[in-house]
């Protein structure tokens, strides 16, 4: 079975740290780490990075790089206000060939793929993939349920009729199949999203249900299992920088998705969420998993329409 272990490079903060001491900390401490255990698994995996991040710290895509991994593009910066599903159709062609220029000239590789921050996107995304010479998307997460409780939520309840295995999608929606060139690598869920933040809140329980469901589906399909965790979730943050962000127009809207997301997202950083991490290696390296880059996503012949 294939196996996308994927990895969102940003230097956002939990608890309101400072940017730059996020970065320095994804940097010196929360990558190299991450990159020594992916060498030590064998884990050839893709590092959407933000391009913002990259400008401050080249030397993390280098790294990426030099470890033989998949160099990304997470668009240029996690500002909530410039989210891919508020941007014009201009707007997302021009940061995604900027983002795509910057890490090429850094990384010395193609950059071919790319996620949304959030995940956010809109009818425009595909289009504006396909202009700015992308081939592959991983910004939709089928049957996530969690995605109302975050910013972006009205857009992507279009995830609950998503398909679960890759595929090409439409020239209007990511969401859905199509004959767009954009192939979409979707993030797994089973309700829960299979991502760093459910392993580290409840690793015993809902993670390794989750991760159960997707092997019995997997088993015996040709769906795979792509994986979301984040360097920075790696770093240790200081609660005395503490602030609550409110991003949200509405009361519940600022209540789920700034104070509660916030809270859990607290849980198990540092070492903790790397020791956790290796613990989900260890579990697909003992059922024969291969673990590949999205950029050699392949299509069944049952998904392809060419």
């Amino acid at each position: 079975m294939n196996l996308f272990f994927t990895n969102d490079v940003e230097h956002t903060s939990v608890n309101g740290n400072t940017f730059e001491r996020i970065a320095d900390q994804v940097e010196q401490v929360a990558l190299p780490r991450l990159l020594d255990l992916y060498d030590q698994y064998g884990v050839h995996s893709t590092f959407f990075i933000l391009g913002q991040l990259a400008e401050i710290r080249p030397n993390i895509v280098r790294m990426i790089a030099e470890h033989n991994q998949e160099v990304a593009s997470h668009g240029y910066c996690h500002d909530y206000r410039r989210a891919f599903d508020v941007l014009s159709l201009d707007e997302q062609i021009q940061e995604l060939r900027e983002s795509k220029d910057r890490l090429e000239q850094i990384a010395g590789q193609e950059v071919v793929s790319f996620r949304a921050p959030a995940l956010r996107v809109n009818h425009d995304t595909p289009l504006a993939l396909k202009e700015a010479g992308y081939r592959f998307d991983s910004s939709i997460a089928p049957q996530r349920l969690d995605a109302f409780m975050s910013l972006g939520g009205k857009n992507k309840k279009q995830w609950l009729g998503a398909p679960r295995a890759v595929y090409e999608t439409a020239n209007d929606n990511l969401a859905r199949r199509g004959q767009s060139t954009i192939i979409e690598v979707p993030v797994s869920s089973y309700g829960v999203p299979y991502i760093g933040t459910v392993m580290r809140l409840s690793p015993h329980v809902m993670n390794a249900v989750t991760r159960q469901m997707l092997y019995w589906e997997t088993k015996n399909t040709d769906k795979p299992i792509t994986f979301l965790f984040h360097p920075s979730e790696a770093v240790h943050e200081l609660p005395e920088e503490s602030v609550a962000l409110h991003r949200s127009n509405s009361v519940l809207g600022h209540l789920f998705s700034d104070i509660i997301r916030a809270k859990i997202k607290q849980k198990h950083l540092n070492l903790t969420a790397l020791d956790l991490l290796e613990s989900e290696l260890q579990y697909w390296t003992h059922r024969e998993g291969k673990f590949i880059c999205v950029k050699d996503a392949r299509l069944s012949p049952r998904n392809s329409k060419r």
